[in-house]
């Protein structure tokens, strides 16, 4: 006499092979949306100086008020007569150096536009800092 049982044995089996897609998809949308979050908003903290520096080579001061006035030297000028202005006072002089003094109200685009012009005419700028208190 066959007393055998033909019982088949079950196991608990977890069917993961759609988790993966799962956890791929999850990973490309995280990825797409952390990409679109701000891409273009930089904070941006204005220098401070720890100490006062000085130098002694010859040099020239233009400020930028915040309402874009400009003064090259104490003598007022407009954006326009920056880059003739700089180019008639830096003639002749070696290695000439341009103190900006710019207000921190202003936005990094308008010290920027300044930096071009300096950069084209191969002067040296240096921005000046708020000294410590």
């Amino acid at each position: 006499m066959n007393l055998k049982r033909n019982r088949k044995r079950f196991e608990a089996e977890v069917g993961a092979s759609s988790m993966s897609d799962i956890m791929f998809f999850l990973m490309l949308f995280f990825l797409i949306v952390s990409t679109l979050v701000n891409p273009s908003v930089i904070k941006l903290m204005l220098p401070k100086a720890s100490s006062a520096q000085s130098f002694s080579k010859k040099s020239f001061s233009l400020e930028m008020s915040l309402d874009k006035q400009y003064s090259l030297d104490g003598q007022r000028i407009t954006f326009e007569e920056i880059e003739p202005k700089l180019t008639a006072a830096t003639s002749g002089i070696d290695e000439p150096t341009v103190v900006l003094r710019i207000d921190n109200g202003l936005s990094v685009q308008d010290l920027v536009d300044v930096l071009a012009i300096g950069n084209k005419l191969k002067v040296k700028m240096i921005m000046a800092t708020q000294a410590p208190k």
